[in-house]
């Protein structure tokens, strides 16, 4: 007979995900996937599923950050300056669905499923934008703030 006792790896991982995901950071990377998830199904019903790399781009870099850190993969690895990285995935992400989503709403005339998809990708601009301060707010508030010494001793 099987042991019950013990949790299979898959269960773990499920624990895992469910307690990252009641994290801010985690939160936001969920809110990130599903939006870029809905933005992706608006672009390909639209008439033109040209806009939709940005949103299947954005998706799986959100996916690879939300593993990377629901596994605490970026503590193990250190050469990699994560912080900084997620930085710059959040604030090009704000940049790229702020741009293509105004250009989507303002061009999309009679196709409704590329100007919803421009509306929700205002939306994920917005939510990249809150995450990308929210990271350098985290950044601002690590860093330390000393004076360097004028002593000659050593």
């Amino acid at each position: 007979m099987a042991d019950t006792t013990t949790a299979s790896p898959g269960a773990a991982c499920l624990e895992k995900m469910k307690s990252y995901v009641r994290t801010q950071k985690g939160t936001i990377l969920a809110a990130e996937i599903v939006i870029s998830l809905i933005i992706l199904i608006c672009y390909a019903a639209s008439y033109t599923g040209s806009y939709s790399a940005v949103a299947i781009c954005e998706m799986i870099f959100s996916i690879v950050f939300f593993v990377i850190f629901m596994l605490e993969m970026d503590k193990q690895i250190q050469y990699i300056n994560w912080m900084w990285t997620d930085l710059f995935r959040a604030g090009i992400g704000a940049c790229l669905y702020i741009i293509t989503s105004l250009i989507c709403v303002i061009g999309g005339r009679g196709d409704g499923a590329r100007i919803a998809g421009g509306v929700f990708g205002l939306i994920a601009g917005l939510l990249f934008a809150y995450d990308t301060y929210t990271i350098f707010l985290q950044i601002k508030s690590t860093r330390q703030h000393t004076a360097a010494s004028t002593d000659d001793r050593v």
